[in-house]
């Protein structure tokens, strides 16, 4: 593991303070709250497996909750997989509660509320998965979240001892080898909770669609980079960049062409997210890797029938639940060339 946080050497009256500083830092905005008050003690430790982030902390008895206004605040949009190491967890969302006792594990949607109650001192392994790659393997996951998988499920303990082995080897499982790693444990994790919610029709990993799903995830975890170029892209995801553009040509598309689609829908739904009705349009633009605001105009007008500015100001005049589908309706959706 990279990154190792402790309140060892915290005075106990900044513990709390530190630990949620720690938290926001390195796992997704949420508010917390100690159990224990300023005697909390905790330690993590931060790393990656390919595309997905590995955290290990322990702590005592605590609560983490994400709001509606963390939400506003993170553009990240991972599932966390949060496997119990010891102890016990009452993990939340969307009105589902779930006990989670060691060897076991739930998931959460980064998304949309969710929380999680720390019930003893506890030990956690915390894997934040790609969006893109649970839903290519086990499609709409919404329903799925807040459930126990318990360790006594055959494929629930195998995916469980596999990943709990993963943190202390990460240092040996970097570039494609890793790569190689996450496609199994995706994998491991589909078929363990297919097996306890009968969601049946799991896609696993074929090497095509391995290399397109390792090849998306460096766009989406490197977009905001405005120098971004296709042969960075190919390289980190193991392959050239003649077979990363056939493996994309299947879409319709290239690894340039799909550097801008994500940065444009990126951009986009900042646009029409009305917790981010304060920020400049330029600001969003070069949050997500464009370096030039007429550029930005131009790709977006090409890609939505609207400059950026029409496309907000339609967006807030149709604001309400069906708000964002009547905005792309009105837009003229194309592919950008």
């Amino acid at each position: 593991m990279a990154v190792i946080y402790s309140t060892n050497d915290v005075h106990p009256r900044d513990r709390v303070a530190y630990w949620r500083e720690v938290m926001v830092k390195d796992l997704p905005r949420h508010e917390f709250q100690s159990h224990v008050g300023p005697a909390f003690h905790g330690t993590l430790e931060v790393g990656a497996l390919g595309g997905m982030g590995v955290a290990v902390y322990e702590c005592d008895p605590c609560q983490s909750k994400r709001t509606e206004r963390d939400l506003a605040h993170c553009q990240n949009d991972d599932f966390i997989l949060g496997l119990q190491l010891s102890g016990r967890m009452l993990a939340e969302q969307d009105d589902r509660e779930a006990l989670i006792e060691r060897g076991s594990f739930t998931l959460l949607d980064t998304m949309r509320p969710c929380g999680g109650v720390l019930l003893t001192k506890a030990k956690l392994g915390v894997f934040s998965i790609p969006r893109q790659a649970l839903e290519a393997r086990l499609g709409n996951v919404g329903a799925l979240t807040a459930r126990a998988m318990p360790m006594h499920e055959p494929l629930v303990g195998l995916a469980a001892g596999f990943l709990a082995m993963l943190p202390a080897r990460l240092g040996a499982l970097a570039g494609p080898t890793g790569s190689l790693v996450e496609e199994q444990a995706l994998d491991l994790i589909a078929l363990a909770v297919s097996s306890v919610t009968s969601q049946w029709g799991v896609t696993l990993s074929a090497p095509r669609a391995v290399a397109l799903l390792r090849l998306k995830s460096v766009v989406e975890r490197r977009l905001r980079e405005p120098e971004l170029k296709p042969a960075a892209v190919a390289a980190e995801a193991g392959i050239s960049v003649r077979y990363a553009n056939d493996l994309l040509s299947q879409e319709g598309s290239s690894v340039e062409r799909y550097i801008l689609h994500r940065r444009l829908e990126r951009s986009r739904q900042a646009l029409e997210d009305g917790a981010q009705a304060h920020r400049l349009i330029g600001g969003i633009a070069f949050d997500w890797g464009f370096s030039e605001l007429s550029h930005f105009g131009r790709r977006f007008r090409a890609a939505y029938g609207m400059t950026p500015g029409e496309y907000r100001r339609h967006a807030r005049e149709t604001a309400g639940p069906e708000g964002a589908s009547a905005c792309l309706a009105a837009a003229q959706v194309s592919t950008p060339k």
